[in-house]
């Protein structure tokens, strides 16, 4: 019993395996990784997701060395459908710059780094179609083995606008025409994200095109590999790598995760590189909390044809139920007609 218990705490944790609505009895956290799932929150779920970090960062060319603090934080909330989730996702950084050439000596520089307001949509997911399949009742085998279709994930896009403001030092924005005449540059943010979910093991990929209108433009990909190893723990591995006429870069990660309750997360990981122009290295900690104000899963596997029909036949049994009621209600006020006519 104990270890069928287990095993439903296991499909549960994160959102990290096959369900059939977005909605998940625990968090569905992006954290600890900078990489997003393809699934949203659900429904009428409001999701905080923020850490902080701490780190070095060393450049060679420059001969400067720089301590770095900052802050990340996601706001996300699941609406009108399950699969569609908005968020405000953005980042603030702190650097106190040593500067061993002499000439610029120590100093200060601090900015938001990104402020995204952005929307995801699950497109595809082919694990509704296998809750729908009914289990082979002679074969273990044939439940449990390796399938090619199993390589085929889920798949999201994400749309979203950057909001940057002029003279900020570390996102290098160019005082366009825009920048002048307002004060903040807008540009598009644009993603796909794609999931496998292959048992105890999660497997998240991400191509972004950040700023893609601006000549500071950076393209991207993210690769994460998740494990649970029980109800309350899992820990992952991620590699990043940037491009960009300013900055490129090849990022490794790896961390922790741990469940206090169905709402609420802890992580902490770690970052570094293997270059010089800068050398990397963080440490990063944070929390995830959810307000679950979901009311009824919507399944998603109930579209087209099958939906329809699902659809038809609670309609009927609605309106069957409205005529027992009723039919009830008039008998009651029948009763009390009768009984009246007789006391008179």
């Amino acid at each position: 019993m104990k270890a069928t218990q287990n095993s439903i705490l296991l499909i549960l944790l994160f959102n990290f395996f096959s369900v059939s609505a977005q909605y998940t009895e625990t968090i569905n956290s992006n954290r600890p990784g900078f990489s997003q799932g393809a699934f949203s929150v659900g429904k009428k779920i409001l999701q905080l997701e923020t850490g902080f970090g701490y780190g070095t960062e060393d450049h060679r060319l420059k001969n400067t060395e720089t301590n770095v603090f900052l802050i990340d934080y996601n706001i996300r909330y699941g609406v009108w459908k399950e699969e569609l989730e908005v968020s405000l996702t953005g980042g603030f950084r702190s650097e106190n710059i040593s500067d061993k050439n002499g000439t610029n000596g120590d100093y200060k520089v601090s900015n938001f780094t990104s402020n995204t307001l952005g929307a995801k949509y699950l497109f595809f997911d082919p694990y509704r179609k296998k809750e729908l399949e009914k289990p082979n009742l002679y074969s273990w085998k044939a439940n449990n083995s390796f399938h090619w279709r199993d390589l085929v994930p889920a798949i999201s896009i994400y749309a979203g606008a950057n909001f940057d403001a002029k003279d900020n030092p570390l996102t290098h924005i160019q005082n366009n025409i825009s920048v002048i005449e307002t004060g903040i540059e807008i540009s598009p943010t644009v993603a796909i994200a794609t999931q496998n979910n292959w048992g105890s093991w999660v497997f998240v990929v991400n191509i972004i095109g950040d700023r893609v209108t601006l000549d500071e433009a950076s393209y991207s990909y993210i690769l994460t590999l998740t494990h649970t190893f029980n109800a309350k723990m899992s820990a992952f591995l991620e590699n990043q790598g940037i491009s960009s006429d300013f900055y490129a870069d090849q990022i490794f990660r790896g961390g922790v995760a741990y469940l206090f309750n169905q709402d609420f997360q802890i992580d902490a990981s770690i970052l570094m590189n293997f270059k010089d122009t800068p050398s990397r290295f963080m440490g990063r900690l944070g929390i995830s909390y959810r307000f679950d104000m979901h009311e009824k899963d919507e399944y998603i596997e109930d579209k087209g044809k099958a939906g329809r029909e699902k659809k038809k036949e609670e309609k009927g049994a609605n309106k069957k139920d409205e005529k027992k009621k009723k039919n009830k209600r008039k008998d009651s006020i029948d009763f009390e007609d009768d009984g009246d006519d007789g006391s008179l």
